[in-house]
């Protein structure tokens, strides 16, 4: 069923729906496959025709005598019903629908269209589409263009998969102006069948497939499967980079906003954690999608991050200079006999630390011993060559000194030669070989940074799990309990309960229903105290005025209990007050936040981030796909900008991150343990000193009824 030999290295196929008519889909895909070159047997099939374009036509598929590897559908949906019948009695191999009225029509085209993909899956058969543009495959041994875009692409070593097919058309214009040649290209349009992962694990099986591109609107497959599989193919024995392009939004974030976590997140952000798991770049435009790609085609990665500029001109080696750090590059600084070397063959001018001005009128061999003695030294680990075309410049021949180094050393090497006419014949022979050349500088940074980044995840170390005895009885029978009375928001005495039966700290929480009850407790506890409201009809405490810290005395607890509970009416006079929390107040510690929002076919998003009321505001947080392991935690930890705070900043004290860690992985244990929980946020989790631990300082948990098909993956 994987095997899609069919859909692109067929050795015959059939336009069903081929039409004499130009300007027709039929006509055009027909025309398209006749004269790209296909080296298989093409037959039309239209029962009104004898001939195509001077080739006989078949009334019906059935009617062929030869085998037929793949049929390209051009029919309206029911039509198409029919011709898929067909196509199975005859024993096609591979089907590309190329017809719309499916699925993006509504309920009566999703219905034909699941029809057809449940016959292709009953007979063995895969199926592309429906709505697509069709399947290319430029190789001269196939030379297929099975697609009505008139351009028919080099051959080269990037895959492209696209969910539109207006894209594509768009595409290969862009590749052809930039001299780019691509392996396997297809569009999937409604993907009833064959999908991104299926394409991925074809693409990377591909030996002329160096970069994996996708323009993708939105992801159907299980989270988890998906990024299980594509971990393998862009980290693996054979790693290939994956570039996508996500546009358009899902209905996954479109409820949940009743939590920290769910008006944080959103569709995105569940993209983006499986993106980033998964070790797939994400770009914005179709320009930084065919930027990263040359970068990757040079099969380089540096060992790190120190980057050295040779440049002819003073501004564009600032430019540069200035695009390293957002580009999360660094300035190399060059060894006493790197300076020494370049003092020698460099003009008493030139400007031999980085970035290396070789000046205006550098002759190629200027440029080639700058280049050759900054790749030399142990403390570079890229090269960025940037040129400027003046009147004595020779960009040919030094493109020819680039290619020249580059084919010695496996320090990867990009080129800005700025300009358009006058550094052409440099610029079309440094691509022909593969070196990346872009026209600004900044462009150059960019691509080196990413190239960078994927060098980070290939090589990034794995720790040992932790092993925890979660009293998971417990915390189940708890949330059980609180969902089979209709409970769909768990009250803080019970869930911070269920928190402590996953490892966390809680403090001491008595619920009071009077000032005499709520002064009790706090004698019982210990001062200083927290009072909170507790209703099911006021989530977040603090807009309320329910929230009441530092209280150290009787007289201040009960103030605070009237305060509290006349704040609570004004806020909500409808809402039912089951009485204040009196809970004994954490020591000071850095804030963080802690949540969950569950989304439909991705499971359980897991947040982390700097807590308190200022969340929302800065969403300084990061996410991921439970489960959630040790070096996903970690990992998590370190990626927000405010790490520095947490791991000692200015002679501050670092934090408890060890704990930090466990209770990261201990939360994505508790929401896959328990379907029911929709939304959690832990805010704040105090994080001690290192040493310390962590302390809970208020809990929310809201129910719903579990997707179990989801639960059981």
């Amino acid at each position: 069923m994987n095997n899609l030999d069919a859909i692109f290295s067929p050795e015959s196929v059939a336009v069903i729906g081929a039409s004499s008519s130009p300007g027709k889909v039929g006509h055009d895909i027909f025309q398209n496959i006749l004269t790209g070159g296909y080296r298989g047997t093409l037959y039309p099939v239209n029962p009104k025709s004898k001939s195509i374009l001077c080739v006989k036509a078949y009334p019906k598929i059935f009617h062929i005598e030869d085998n037929i590897d793949l049929a390209m559908i051009i029919l309206p949906p029911l039509a198409t019903l029919k011709a898929v019948e067909e196509c199975i009695e005859k024993g096609v191999k591979g089907i590309v629908v190329v017809s719309a009225g499916f699925r993006e029509v509504g309920e009566k085209g999703l219905e034909i269209e699941n029809k057809i993909s449940g016959m292709c899956k009953d007979a063995g058969i895969r199926m592309v589409g429906p709505n697509c543009l069709g399947v290319i495959n430029p190789h001269t041994s196939v030379r297929l263009n099975a697609s009505f875009s008139t351009r028919m692409p080099k051959p080269g070593n990037l895959s492209f998969i696209s969910q539109s097919g207006a894209l594509c058309t768009a595409v290969l214009d862009f590749a052809a102006d930039r001299g780019f040649g691509f392996s396997k290209f297809i569009s999937i349009g409604n993907k009833a069948d064959v999908d991104e992962l299926a394409l991925l694990r074809d693409y990377h099986k591909d030996p002329d497939t160096d970069v994996i591109m996708i323009y993708m609107e939105e992801l159907r497959v299980c989270g988890q499967q998906f990024l299980d599989e594509v971990k393998k193919i862009t980290s693996g024995e054979n790693p290939t980079p994956v570039l996508i392009i996500k546009s358009g939004k899902t209905s996954a974030g479109a409820a949940a906003a009743s939590s920290h976590t769910g008006a944080i997140a959103g569709s995105e952000a569940v993209y983006d954690a499986i993106f980033e798991e998964a070790g797939i770049i994400r770009v914005d435009t179709v320009n930084d999608l065919f930027d990263y790609a040359e970068v990757f085609v040079q099969k380089k990665t540096p060992a790190g991050n120190r980057v050295a500029i040779i440049t002819n001109a003073g501004g564009p080696g600032i430019v540069a200079t200035d695009m390293t750090e957002p580009a999360g590059l660094e300035l190399a600084k060059f060894d006493n006999d790197t300076l020494d070397a370049l003092r020698s063959h460099l003009p008493s001018t030139a400007n031999i630390h980085n970035p290396v001005d070789v000046i205006g009128d550098a002759s190629y061999d200027r440029y080639q011993n700058a280049i050759l003695a900054v790749i030399k030294d142990e403390n570079v680990d890229a090269a960025m060559v940037i040129l400027t075309p003046q009147s004595m410049t020779d960009a040919l021949g030094t493109a020819k000194a680039v290619i020249k180094i580059a084919k010695n050393t496996q320090k990867p090497i990009a080129c800005s030669f700025m300009g358009i006419f006058d550094v052409s014949p440099g610029v079309k022979l440094l691509q022909e070989n593969h070196i990346p050349t872009y026209r600004f500088p900044e462009n150059t940074a960019k691509a080196l940074g990413i190239l960078y980044k994927y060098s980070k995840w290939l090589n990034r170390q794995s720790l040992a799990q932790y092993k925890f005895k979660h009293d998971k009885k417990n915390a189940r029978k708890i949330i059980t309990d609180c969902f089979n009375k209709g409970q769909m928001y768990l009250g803080e005495i019970d869930g911070l309960d269920v928190l402590k039966s996953y490892g966390f700290n809680t403090l001491p929480t008595i619920l009071a229903q009077t000032e005499k009850e709520a002064a009790s407790h706090a004698e019982r506890v210990g001062y200083p105290v927290v009072m909170k409201i507790v209703s099911s009809q006021i989530i977040h405490k603090s807009d309320a005025g329910g929230v009441k810290l530092s209280l150290k005395t009787i007289e201040e607890v009960k103030e605070a209990f009237k305060k509290i509970i006349s704040n609570a009416k004004k806020y909500n006079p409808d809402a039912v007050v089951d009485g204040v929390l009196v809970q004994k107040m954490a020591t000071a510690g850095r804030e963080v936040i802690l949540g969950m929002n569950r989304y439909p076919v991705f499971g359980p998003l897991i947040m982390f981030g700097m807590g308190g009321i200022f969340v929302e505001i800065f969403k300084d947080v990061v996410f991921r796909i439970a489960p959630v392991g040790r070096n996903n935690a970690i990992r998590m930890i370190r990626s927000i900008k405010s790490y520095p705070i947490l791991s000692g900043f200015r002679g501050k004290k670092k934090s408890d991150i060890e704990t930090l860690q466990k209770l990261i992985i201990s939360l994505s244990d508790l929401v896959l343990d328990n379907p029911e929980i929709q939304e959690l946020d832990i805010n704040p989790l105090l994080i001690h000193e290192e040493g310390k631990g962590a302390t809970v300082a208020d809990i929310r948990i809201i129910l719903s009824e579990p997707d179990l098909g989801l639960a059981q993956k």
